[in-house]
């Protein structure tokens, strides 16, 4: 996604890759999805592509955007943490003292995560925006496994991203220009198919299908080594810095993430 957004603003880049993605899961629906109902249940549809396609993949790609790589997925990562809490009040999954003090630390680890973006060496609305993107991701994940027995994943996850590929690319037309995507650049093309297809499509039918089939919050538990990868791909490849905040914050945001999905001890 860094390399793709060097030839493409962020919405009209976000749009793109959502509405190539959910194309694609069409397809893999309409295989393997039976057949679609809408009757009764199209908010349902609505609803998710507000939070898992249009909300979460937009504040995703302008935290990406402004930020680097490996603080953007720790912020965004903070998924994991706040899916403890609302599966814990809305799904009615046990929240113990153990993943209260998980909650805390990934709060103090968002606290030394922004603390350059505070001082104004990084920008601040690219933390907002990692921050709420994870927050989105969270909701969306909660609201799929509250509705999972509505709906055909297959078509939830499809419609889910056709209909917010629309509205990121409506609002890219309004805010960007079409004219500031470098169409005949290689890198763009590679990133661009990489992140719909292997980001979006096979990586949301393989994320939906282990929400469904456990715990939200315990499932999200697989997901916390993704910041620690991104930051290692990010200071190897791209040439990103590696500070002391983004240590502190990392450590504290991966073990609060820890201690939320730590498996407990019988009896």
């Amino acid at each position: 996604m860094k390399i793709g957004l060097r030839d493409a603003p962020p919405l009209l880049f976000a749009g793109l890759r959502v509405l190539l993605g959910g194309f694609a899961l069409v397809t893999v629906a309409v295989i393997w999805g039976g057949k679609l109902r809408l009757r009764g249940v199209w908010p349902v549809f609505l609803i998710s592509s507000v939070f898992n396609s249009g909300l979460f993949v937009g504040l995703q790609t302008i935290a990406v955007n402004y930020l680097p790589s490996g603080l953007a997925a720790v912020l965004i990562y903070l998924q994991p943490i706040i899916v403890g809490l609302l599966a814990a009040l809305f799904l009615g999954e046990k929240l113990t003292p153990t993943k209260v003090a998980g909650l805390i630390l990934g709060f103090f680890g968002v606290v030394a995560v922004s603390a350059e973006g505070l001082s104004g060496q990084i920008p601040f609305a690219g933390v907002i925006a990692g921050s709420l993107g994870g927050l989105s991701w969270a909701i969306g994940t909660v609201y799929f496994k509250r509705v999972q027995g509505k709906v055909s994943m297959l078509w939830f996850v499809a419609l889910s991203f056709v209909l917010g590929g629309i509205f990121l690319t409506l609002a890219g037309t309004a805010t960007e220009s079409w004219s500031a995507i470098h169409w005949s650049a290689a890198d763009f093309w590679v990133s661009l198919i990489y992140i719909s297809i292997g980001g979006i499509t096979l990586a949301w039918v393989l994320w939906l299908g282990l929400v469904s089939a456990g715990e939200a919050s315990r499932v999200s538990a697989y997901v916390f080594f993704v910041p620690l990868t991104s930051v290692a791909i990010g200071t190897i490849f791209l040439g990103e810095p590696f500070t002391i905040f983004l240590v502190i914050g990392a450590a504290l945001i991966l073990t609060g993430i820890y201690l939320v999905n730590r498996p407990q001890k019988a009896g």
